[in-house]
């Protein structure tokens, strides 16, 4: 129950995992000539480690010759990093306009109200985040809240103490009766802003996210889904099932490259911004359809 769960937190916070030197030397060694630079950095050492401690951006601004000043800059200006540790799970809420109008005060007071603790808080326990946002892309499908990247769509008070049971139990959210799998987004590029959408061309009945795919050394243009969920491409090149390729924007010409790793097939994955707020990470291996959304809260 949701309610031992709250209980439990009061026992003290877990001790976090102490930042390695040799740990966070291995990253910038990885990111030598890194396009994305500073950014990829801080982004593999928020994967590693939850947030971004204070000791590993020390280690960062050594290393690299920025200032400390410049880091934090970057840390703080960019929402998706988190200068404080986040609870195991993530839960999000949304308070736009579409949402705020359909009862998402209602419900983010009761998750309050489960969890314990205010919006932007962890638990003691260090098992939950609650944060809220002004938008997450996916107006029609309000209230909206997300636990651990799965979108919970026309979410009432009432849904709220098994929501969080589900993930305190860690089982798949994607059982629960309200969730959505699919859903419009629209995408950027990472590194010019520049919307990828191409309203001449529909994949999945919607105009699709354009990019530029380079495999097996030749390039061409392919379009992509914009249901997030979806597994719609259409391409001019030929590529064999379980190819891996390279996508890039077509306005800048920069790689949409991730430092993250599909769960299903290991290939690397392609990341895209989307608008609103957050990210989508798309496996680059044809064939494998998996994808996952990092919201900017």
């Amino acid at each position: 129950m949701v309610e031992q769960a709250v209980k439990v937190k009061h026992a003290g916070t877990p001790g976090r995992r102490a930042v390695d030197r040799q740990d966070i030397l291995h990253i910038l060694d990885a990111h030598v000539g890194d396009r994305g630079g500073l950014i990829a950095i801080l982004e593999e050492i928020q994967s590693r480690y939850g947030y971004l401690p204070e000791p590993a951006l020390r280690i960062v601004s050594e290393e690299t010759g920025r200032s400390l000043v410049d880091i934090y800059g970057i840390a703080t200006f960019y929402r998706a990093f988190s200068l404080v540790p986040r609870g195991v799970h993530l839960v999000c809420a949304c308070l736009g306009t579409a949402c705020h109008v359909r009862g998402a005060p209602r419900v983010v007071d009761e998750l309050e109200s489960q969890l314990g603790i205010h919006a932007g808080e962890t638990t003691p326990d260090g098992k939950f985040t609650l944060e809220t946002v002004n938008c997450l892309g996916a107006c029609a499908l309000g209230p909206v809240v997300v636990i651990d990247g799965r979108y919970f769509s026309k979410v009432s008070r009432s849904d709220i103490r098994q929501l969080l049971e589900d993930a305190a139990a860690g089982l798949d959210p994607a059982a629960s009766r309200n969730v959505e799998s699919t859903f419009p987004i629209e995408t950027a590029c990472p590194r010019c802003n520049h919307s990828l959408t191409d309203a001449r061309t529909l994949v999945d009945g919607l105009p699709a996210a354009r990019m530029i795919l380079a495999v097996n050394g030749a390039v061409g243009p392919c379009h992509l889904s914009s249901l997030y969920g979806g597994t719609g491409l259409v391409c001019a090149l030929e590529a064999p099932e379980g190819t891996v390729g390279r996508f890039y924007c077509p306005r800048c010409q920069s790689e949409l490259e991730s430092n993250e790793s599909c769960d299903d097939c290991g290939a690397p994955m392609a990341r895209l911004n989307v608008r609103g707020g957050g990210m989508v990470h798309v496996c680059r291996r044809r064939g494998c359809h998996a994808q996952r959304l990092d919201l900017d809260v």
